[in-house]
């Protein structure tokens, strides 16, 4: 069992021509209201590419409930640990321009409520996953690794948004996930410099005893454990429509694939056809592919 303890939101994709710049009004034809947020994200792809996915987090007592919880009930997801809170259902204002990228504003609301004693017991244990991100209180994903380190639980913690984690965290969990940007931040406060990522990721995994993937958008991920190096590609796209959640795909499929008794190697290359496969259609969730769809892919 994987459970996922972050946030849940309600995405508002604006495509249009070029990001804003500051002070710039951009004017685009339509938007879409799509379910998001970076925890309800990893879960999703976990769930579509074949796991079996507890989600553990808060919403509001509004009309973004259902729509932020919809695409998690389809696929299956244990939706029993989810709050409802007198906070609002947390919100992203995303911008999408013409060659896929993306800036992102997110409104907290009910993700500030998140709180680890949601998690129950059953949860953990070593046949069990447990996935973290950074948009829930980070007090309380360190309380959850405490609870998961005691009990042989793997964490795939997911650095996103980047933030600087404490050294006692990353000595303590199983699976560190970054981008480049986030890998430098988490790099410079454990005191490596500026390094090319392989040499960063390998630094990070030897400093703290765990294994660091570090995703590189079209050049696919690397990653290193105290003793191996492993590069995997992306799958090639065309047209790239929207990044948005390719990282969470990448994070869900890992955590699906590696629940399935994948090994590391398998596992990388599964999430990095996930990630890619999540590029070809606009918003995070109705991107994310199958389980079919990824092996299909991969022939």
């Amino acid at each position: 069992m994987i459970t996922v303890f972050g946030s849940i939101n309600v995405d508002l994709v604006l495509k249009t021509e070029h990001l804003p710049v500051p002070g710039e009004t951009v004017l685009c034809p339509s938007y879409e209201m799509v379910a998001g947020g970076k925890g309800a994200n990893q879960a999703l792809a976990a769930a579509r590419s074949g796991a079996a996915v507890r989600m553990v987090g808060c919403v509001g007592d509004d009309s973004f409930k259902k729509l932020a919880l919809n695409d998690l009930n389809e696929a299956g997801v244990d939706l029993s640990a989810v709050q409802t809170t007198s906070s609002r259902t947390s919100c992203a204002a995303v911008m999408v321009d013409e060659a896929g990228e993306n800036a992102i504003v997110v409104a907290s609301g009910a993700n500030r409520d998140a709180t680890s004693d949601l998690i129950p017991n059953d949860a953990f244990g070593p046949s069990n996953f447990l996935v973290l991100q950074m948009e829930v209180p980070h007090e309380e994903n360190w309380l959850a690794v405490d609870r998961a380190s005691s009990t042989g639980t793997k964490v795939v913690l997911s650095v996103a948004p980047a933030y600087p984690i404490p050294s006692r965290i990353l000595d303590a969990v199983d699976y560190i996930l970054v981008n480049e940007l986030e890998g430098r931040t988490i790099a410079a406060a454990s005191g490596i410099g500026d390094v090319p990522p392989e040499e960063l990721a390998k630094s990070l995994a030897v400093r703290h005893d765990t294994t660091c993937i570090m995703t590189l958008g079209s050049a696919g991920a690397i990653a290193a454990d105290c003793d191996n190096t492993w590069h995997v590609p992306s799958l090639p796209i065309d047209p790239v429509v929207d990044t948005t959640g390719a990282g969470d795909a990448f994070a869900g499929c890992f955590a699906s694939a590696l629940s399935d008794g994948k090994t590391i190697e398998d596992a990388l290359n599964f999430a990095a056809i996930g990630a890619s496969l999540s590029c070809a259609s606009l918003g995070a969730q109705p991107s994310f592919p199958t389980a079919e769809e990824i092996r299909f892919a991969r022939l």
